[in-house]
């Protein structure tokens, strides 16, 4: 499938569907050090890209049939002021893809609709924010299914979020969840001690490894009797999103900063999850 990677970040979506052997044709990041990272991981020379969303029209996008994005979530996040994804400035961007969608003829538009953010989506505002949600789609012509994984599935840090599947109603789409490996769903959480494991040993600490404002800390046993306390490394971080240590060494190669490095592993997706998914996005 040819899919548009919108908000894209350092190109978690674009990896992982890449990976499940679909092919990127467009792109869109706002952050100008995040495109710098994107530029330098993906093969995007004569690929269509825009910087900012809002003034993008439809008739510019190159056709896709699936449109992959995970809106700004500052407004519906926890750690946010929780203003909703319909009131704040930055999460409502979710409305501007839908404009988009409505712009297009019903025969240009993608088949699938691939979102993710936060699980607080699902509760914030006592759960209308997700029924507005659910409302938009249905009236653009999309059939919704969604699910909460946890990315301790596939990588070794506890991170949940909300992945939403939109089905264009009239194309033959294909049912993406429950995602099951090694008989079990993908959304399990299954070790209730937040256990961190990197590939130089064990680590326990808090299952939610890194924030924007502030660096990762693990705790690390030489023995049962030698723990301290160190921060993860931002090439521990980009490993725990699941991004090939490659990736890595081109964004610290383009000059990226160590904060900004690790605001990079923080906001992206897990790329294996987004692989599970795609994975089972298929068109006749």
């Amino acid at each position: 499938m040819r899919f548009i990677d919108m908000f894209a970040g350092i190109g978690g979506f674009h990896l992982g569907m890449e990976q499940a052997g679909h092919t990127c044709v467009g792109w869109i990041e706002w952050d100008k050090f995040a495109r710098q990272s994107y530029q330098v991981i993906h093969d995007v020379e004569g690929i269509w890209n825009a910087s900012d969303i809002r003034t993008v029209r439809a008739s510019e996008l190159p056709r896709a049939d699936c449109w992959c994005f995970g809106f700004p979530c500052q407004d519906i996040s926890v750690a946010g002021k929780q203003k909703g994804f319909t009131a704040g400035k930055r999460s409502s961007l979710f409305f501007t893809v839908t404009g988009l969608i409505r712009d297009l003829e019903e025969e240009d538009r993608p088949s699938y609709l691939l979102i993710e953010n936060v699980k607080n989506l699902l509760s914030i505002n006592r759960g209308f924010d997700f029924l507005k949600l659910q409302i938009e789609l249905d009236e653009i012509g999309y059939d919704v299914e969604w699910s909460v994984l946890d990315s301790a599935e596939v990588v070794p840090q506890h991170r949940e979020r909300i992945f939403i599947v939109g089905h264009l109603r009239g194309r033959r789409t294909q049912q993406v969840f429950p995602i099951v490996q090694d008989d079990r769903e993908v959304n399990r959480w299954a070790d209730a001690t937040n256990t961190l494991t990197t590939r130089y040993g064990e680590a326990q600490g808090s299952g939610s490894y890194v924030a924007e404002s502030e660096s990762p800390k693990v705790k690390q046993a030489g023995n049962l009797n030698d723990f301290r306390i160190r921060k993860l490394t931002p090439l521990e971080c980009w490993r725990l999103q699941g991004f090939p240590d490659w990736a890595f060494t081109r964004a610290r190669e383009a000059g990226l900063s160590d904060s900004q490095l690790y605001k990079q592993a923080g906001n992206s997706v897990t790329v294996p999850v987004i692989k599970a998914i795609a994975e089972r996005m298929e068109l006749p």
